[in-house]
């Protein structure tokens, strides 16, 4: 048993330790980054061409995890896109010399069926990390588009 004039040097050790992973956990994952569609095709002729955009933009002092699973799944309503499943490596945002972390960024072209109203539908799955935390994410998205 540790002697009663250890307690007192024990106790800010002690309380450091259990007050951690509190302090760790009061930032929320969601704020230290932006999901973008901005320049994603919103109207499309029957039988034409379109482009899919998502950007994730992370904020000072956070990054997407080049280690962990990163997942950009695509479905439609009336669009087909030319992937359904991408992950990092299609990524068009590469490395630049020296530099550690990269922002993910997609560009998939789709097809449209027919006219009417249609949708792409994307479910995106990352880890957004910071030098104190790695946070899974999962956003979902559905995007109108007008098919002539």
């Amino acid at each position: 048993m540790p002697s009663p004039r250890r307690l007192p040097t024990l106790a800010p050790l002690l309380l450091t330790l259990v007050g951690a992973p509190v302090l760790a956990q009061d930032v929320d994952p969601a704020t230290l980054y932006e999901v973008t569609t901005e320049g994603t095709s919103t109207q499309v002729k029957a039988g034409g061409q379109g482009t899919f955009v998502l950007a994730i933009k992370s904020k000072p002092g956070a990054h997407v995890s080049d280690e962990a699973p990163l997942k950009l799944e695509l479905t439609g309503k009336q669009l087909t896109p030319a992937q359904k499943t991408l992950t990092r490596e299609q990524s068009v945002a590469k490395k630049a010399a020296g530099q550690q972390f990269v922002d993910p960024r997609f560009e998939v072209p789709f097809t449209a069926v027919s006219a009417g109203k249609g949708t792409l539908d994307a479910t995106l799955t990352f880890f957004i990390c910071t030098e104190k935390i790695c946070a899974r994410q999962k956003k979902t998205f559905s995007l109108p588009v007008e098919v002539q």
